[in-house]
């Protein structure tokens, strides 16, 4: 039986990973490592309460002691989802975002290696290969140049990774992904954020000409990705998840305002974030071939379901908003 370290379990991913794999391995066992900060929430992890194999461990990536503490109850792997990772936070305030996305990793491979895990996978982000121009997607091979201090510190990460496998030997790999949307997705981020905001009758904030390009991926199809790189990826490999599809953020913008019935003028244009990315898409025919993974499901399944989900579960959303999670755009534009 394999007893996983999941760091960061409490958040977006990492919540939908351990629940995806309590459900579908009954040979799994998963401590729960999150600091619960303001993205981290305990209610995302409430259906777990009375699981025999999942435990919570509340604890900071960024203080060794606690780390290793919590690699001493048996971790045989560390699945690494921990982060700061919102862009205009990062913005505002790098420090938090070396600190976590740096040091934090760092503490995680030095205790992977003192406590003899078997595997390490670093859950990355496709920011770390920068902007794309009008053609083109992002490879496993693309180099690396991160433009913001978060993907400046996701870049940092990976190259630690990298680093310690190279020279201890370490089993691990890196997975890199586009933009996840699904449940649980804390309402800084584009879709959480606009969806409660058109279900109030909030206007948007779209950024410059909204022309902005990103690829989608719901958070189900990262997680088994995240499952098929643990398993089968090969030590010192890289994997890319995408969902095959790109959507401007104006379209994306406009599909969630007519599948919610609401009236475009509720888009707000803003000023455009310093230093923003024009267009991210993703490659993942080496994921597809080597670990047999494949995205299931279709964007217009997907972005139906998420609306559902938050339609449905509104006293979570009111829940979380007496934690501070103004983004960057809402504290410079009023939304």
């Amino acid at each position: 039986m394999s007893t996983l370290l999941v760091t960061g379990g409490c958040g977006f991913i990492g919540s939908n990973f351990i629940r995806h794999l309590l459900a579908t391995d009954p040979t799994v066992r998963i401590v729960n490592f999150d600091g619960l900060t303001y993205a981290g929430n305990l209610a995302n992890c409430k259906d777990l309460e009375g699981e025999l194999r999942y435990k919570f461990v509340k604890g900071d990536i960024t203080d060794r002691d606690q780390v290793r503490a919590a690699m001493q109850r048996g971790i045989t792997d560390v699945i690494h989802f921990a982060a700061e990772s919102h862009v205009d936070r990062s913005i505002q305030d790098s420090g938090p975002f070396v600190r976590t996305n740096v040091i934090g990793t760092q503490n995680l491979l030095d205790a992977a290696r003192e406590f003899n895990v078997k595997k390490y996978v670093q859950v990355s982000t496709d920011e770390v290969y920068g902007s794309l121009g009008e053609t083109g997607l992002f490879t496993e091979e693309t180099p690396l140049h991160p433009n913001s201090p978060y993907s400046a510190s996701k870049a940092g990460a990976d190259m630690l990774v990298q680093a310690y496998q190279h020279t201890f030997g370490m089993n691990a790999v890196i997975t890199r992904c586009s933009n996840n949307y699904g449940p649980f997705q804390f309402p800084e981020k584009l879709i959480p954020l606009f969806v409660t905001n058109i279900m109030n009758d909030v206007q948007v904030p779209v950024y410059g000409d909204g022309q902005q390009v990103r690829d989608w991926i719901h958070v189900l199809d990262h997680c088994t990705g995240v499952e098929a790189a643990w398993r089968s990826g090969k030590s010192g490999e890289v994997y890319n998840f995408g969902g095959r599809c790109e959507k401007t953020n104006l379209d994306l913008t406009t599909t969630l305002l007519d599948l919610l019935g609401k009236p475009h003028s509720l888009i707000k244009y803003v000023k455009d974030r310093p230093g923003h990315d024009r267009r991210y898409a993703i490659d993942c025919s080496k994921a597809e071939r080597e670990l047999g993974w494949a995205p299931k499901w279709t964007f217009e399944n997907g972005i139906r379901s998420t609306i559902e989900w938050y339609k449905k579960n509104t006293a979570w959303t009111d829940g979380i908003k007496t934690k501070d999670y103004l983004s960057y755009y809402e504290k410079q534009y009023g939304a």
